[in-house]
């Protein structure tokens, strides 16, 4: 799928090395793991597959999705789809607790 992020934090959070965005190892370490799938599925069926990733849609923002990073954090992602073109749009890392 195609990846477009929100901000420069989010897309530097993955891209380099030595970013954390003010987040723990733990959670910077989630969140490229779940980059790497987000970039290898082929549409949004393999996140409701996936079913430690939690993927489901926020009740009080419909058009955004949220997936689990670890038991306190959840990526906040909206799906974009144009005729043959999917992409995810990362907005962001939200504690949940």
């Amino acid at each position: 799928m195609e990846v477009r992020f929100a901000s420069k934090n989010l897309e530097e959070l993955e891209c380099d090395a030595e970013a954390t965005g003010g987040f723990s190892p733990a959670i910077v370490k989630a969140f490229r793991k779940r980059m790497q799938f987000i970039r290898a599925a082929p549409d949004e069926r393999d996140f409701y597959a996936w079913k430690s990733l939690h993927f489901e849609k926020l009740e009080a923002r419909p058009e955004q999705h949220s997936m689990r990073l670890n038991g306190q954090f959840r990526l906040i992602i909206e799906l974009e789809i144009e005729e043959h073109t999917k992409t995810v749009v990362i907005l962001g890392i939200e504690d949940y607790h």
